[in-house]
């Protein structure tokens, strides 16, 4: 039996790994419980067994969620569409395991992002995914990453996309929305993955625990909902669920946050992604 909860319900950012996790059997987990929609971002590199030693080395990565996504929209109500992009850990895995220096991790970076972005133009995905480490790193790396993350900002504007951004913990982002800005990308359209309940700057896409979704909820501000679901059989209790998220819609609308379910669901994906999640479901 599935759930309808009269709303498209959208997890704007988990992973699929049919070929070591649970894969379509997660989605349908989704769909059961009433969710619609996905945005399926690509898994580190390396967790698909990729050592990157040159851009080209990536397009296996990004190959492998986009054949991932399109089982999983022939699974959904609705659809799933593919974000692709470049993981901020990649950095410290090249610079601190690898021998690479941070100018050389940068450049490979920047070239992982420059690929990602040929998918977005050819409508082959829909965002692409960037940011920077969420732990202490040298100077160096951490100035390496932020030319990373303005890179994509700038491919971003380029070919008319948004940008998932993987970031320390914070509820004030606002110096890389101003960094979005001076490269031409609306701020708007940079999200901040795994984000608390408020955030300055990006438009948050916010973990769904029941108590940052209220402040989510109750800011009147645009957000999304997220569970970061890592489809990994060796760690199964990591961070949420692909039940989650629809789980949680059910709450907020029993709790009187129908405004706050529409705006998540409908009206932030279309101004941050340009998608329509209600004329994409299924009669």
């Amino acid at each position: 039996m599935t759930v309808d909860l009269d709303t498209p319900v959208l997890d704007d950012h988990l992973h699929l790994d049919p070929r070591h996790g649970r894969g379509i059997d997660a989605v349908d987990d989704f769909v059961r419980l009433g969710g619609t929609h996905l945005l399926v971002v690509n898994k580190p590199s390396w967790l698909l067994g990729v050592e990157v030693e040159e851009p080209e080395d990536f397009r296996p990565v990004f190959e492998e969620t986009i054949d991932a996504v399109a089982d999983a929209t022939e699974a959904l109500p609705g659809r799933a569409w593919p974000v692709l992009g470049v993981h901020p850990g990649l950095v410290s895995r090249l610079v601190d395991d690898r021998g690479f220096t941070p100018g050389e991790a940068r450049e490979l970076m920047c070239g992982g992002i420059d690929a990602a972005s040929e998918y977005v133009e050819d409508g082959r995905a829909l965002a692409l995914k960037s940011g920077r480490p969420h732990y202490d790193v040298s100077d160096a790396v951490w100035d390496a990453s932020n030319a990373v993350t303005r890179h994509a900002f700038e491919r971003a504007a380029a070919v008319g996309c948004a940008v998932q951004l993987h970031t320390e913990a914070s509820e004030d982002l606002t110096d890389l929305a101003a960094v979005a800005e001076s490269v031409g990308l609306d701020p708007d359209r940079v999200v901040k993955h795994y984000a608390a309940g408020r955030l300055a700057g990006p438009t948050p896409s916010v973990m769904s625990e029941k108590d940052r979704l209220e402040r989510a909820a109750e800011s009147g501000e645009p957000f999304l909902m997220e569970t970061d679901f890592v489809d990994d059989p060796d760690r199964p209790g990591m961070v949420l669920g692909p039940k989650t998220v629809p789980r949680r819609v059910r709450w907020l609308l029993e709790s009187g946050y129908e405004e706050a379910v529409r705006r998540a669901h409908v009206e932030t994906p279309a101004a941050v992604y340009g998608i329509d999640t209600e004329a994409t479901l299924d009669d």
